[in-house]
């Protein structure tokens, strides 16, 4: 078995699969990459058991063959490397040998048989969706998600697939995201919960594409095939909690105001809150917001006015800065619209403007409890 490839190409490709690799694993034999050769075609992929992910890539040969080769070794020795080509040749006495312009270098490899195969979906559904609207529905709701382990549910995204449209949606019960899209469809309803650490990775090289990603889906599992690359993993089982339920429809109170003024002005009186609870507090009558911070313990506290646009009641309400900055950062609009009921319900946030044609975006923060 014996193929020429790009150096530089090769890393690339690596360097990508290498982010499924988990640094300590049970098995041994998922800390290498698979190599699966067929002629002109090399397929290399990474699991955690998890998450599999494969990528297609055009090289020069005419064997067959699969080895397994140890992860981290072959992406240390290619970072090494100005771009040449390079030829790697399996040995019989189980090495691979790495030849380039100016010396060998051998490796140990596995069987490839002993690597996991990744599963294959039975009649799964099917669903295409543009890869720059699932990198920012990724990068719009992934922030929001949970870290709790015993709410495995809230520590993924939910996908909603509908003829009327996509929904994402991510929640840790403090902060909520909803990203929604009316111009991209898919044909029949359903749901899934897709993990974090397949979602990092796709957003991560999503950016770059102008593919449609095909997304195949059943009770259990999920592929991304887009380029030259196919992601499978495994959903997280469960029953998402009924997001709609908590968005308060009523909210009388609207606030609107400069984003990127107001998230300084938050950042800013934030470093004088509470180091546990991060409170900051909201007072708005008239065109005028007071953002105010106080650390008792210390006597630390800070206080700004801003002008805004501003309908509804006279409001004081609190809420954790950390959430707000959070939130405000992952914006991309100019304006901001806050809309609020009561002191203890919580607060809409949603861009003003800024937003693609059948794109909305809705993010509900919490309030935290004022100390009066």
């Amino acid at each position: 078995m014996k193929f020429i490839v790009s150096s530089s190409y090769l890393l690339k490709q690596l360097q990508v699969l290498g982010s499924v690799i988990n640094s300590n694993n049970t098995l041994p034999i998922l800390d290498n990459f698979l190599f699966e050769l067929d002629n002109n075609e090399l397929t290399v992929s990474a699991s955690d058991l998890e998450t599999t992910m494969s990528a297609t890539l055009s090289i020069d040969s005419t064997s067959k063959g699969s080895v397994a080769v140890p992860a981290k070794l072959l992406l240390e020795i290619l970072k090494t490397f100005p771009e040449q080509p390079l030829t790697f040749t399996v040995e019989d006495n189980n090495t691979v040998e790495i030849s380039s312009n100016s010396g060998k270098y051998a490796l140990a490899y596995a069987s490839g048989d002993e690597f996991p195969k990744a599963v294959s979906l039975e009649e799964p559904s099917v669903t295409l969706v543009p890869a720059e609207v699932l990198a920012t529905a990724v990068s719009k709701t992934i922030f929001a998600a949970g870290n709790d382990d015993l709410r495995p549910v809230m520590s993924g995204v939910f996908f909603q697939f509908s003829p009327e449209g996509l929904i994402f949606v991510a929640t840790d019960a403090h902060k909520l995201v909803k990203y929604a899209r009316t111009d991209v469809k898919a044909s029949q309803v359903a749901d899934f919960i897709m993990p974090k650490k397949p979602l990092n990775i796709l957003k991560s090289i999503l950016g770059s594409s102008d593919a449609e990603v095909k997304i195949e889906y059943n009770d259990s599992n999920a592929t991304f095939s887009f380029d030259n690359y196919i992601l499978m993993c495994r959903l997280i089982d469960g029953k998402y909690p009924n997001y709609e339920a908590v968005i308060p429809k009523e909210n009388p109170n609207k606030l609107m105001i400069d984003r990127s003024l107001f998230l300084s002005s938050v950042r800013r009186v934030a470093i004088f809150s509470n180091k546990t609870t991060h409170q900051i507090r909201l007072k708005i009558a008239g065109a005028e917001l007071n953002v105010s911070a106080e650390d008792i313990d210390y006597s630390n506290k800070a206080e700004e006015r801003l002008t805004c646009d501003y309908q509804g009641d006279d409001l004081q309400i609190g809420f954790n800065s950390r959430f707000l900055t959070e939130m405000l950062t992952n914006l991309q609009s100019d304006m901001i619209m806050l809309e609020m009921s009561l002191p203890n319900r919580a607060g809409i946030l949603t861009p003003v403007d800024g937003l693609e044609e059948g794109e909305t975006v809705t993010m509900l923060v919490m309030p935290v409890m004022l100390n009066s």
